[in-house]
């Protein structure tokens, strides 16, 4: 999860774009505005003016009435947000025990606002617990 300058200048918002877009599109295939917009809880113009942004970063192919798809470098950044997430929704349930609504919102928190080295070690640790 080596993160460069341009996957830094995110802010999570965006990197929840990414992360929902993938999902959707594990889901059912396809990703629409309004599909994001419903799974976020936000208006259809914001989920634009984030697309034409994610867009402009080369993250995100956009185009008005069309599906939305995830360039290679955008899937690379939410594979990554969703292994993060995972990973402290894990440790928040299985070490520390957290109920799942609690760990739920704390782990998309986390997924956003942790280092890399300290994400390693909660993942290493994680993984040796289950063990």
């Amino acid at each position: 999860m080596n993160r460069d300058k341009r996957d830094d200048e995110l802010t999570s918002n965006m990197e929840d774009y990414l992360e929902v877009i993938l999902n959707l599109q594990q889901e059912q295939r396809v990703a629409r505005v309004k599909d994001v917009a419903q799974r976020l809880n936000v208006k259809m113009p914001s989920v634009t003016g984030a697309m034409k942004g994610l867009a402009e970063k080369g993250l995100v192919n956009y185009e008005r009435y069309s599906y939305l798809t995830l360039t290679a470098a955008g899937e690379k950044i939410a594979r990554e947000i969703g292994e993060r997430h995972k990973t402290f929704y894990s440790f928040l349930t299985e070490v520390l025990q957290l109920d799942h609504n609690t760990a739920e919102l704390d782990a998309c928190r986390l997924e956003h606002a942790t280092c890399r080295k300290t994400f390693l070690k909660i993942k290493d640790f994680t993984d040796n617990y289950k063990k």
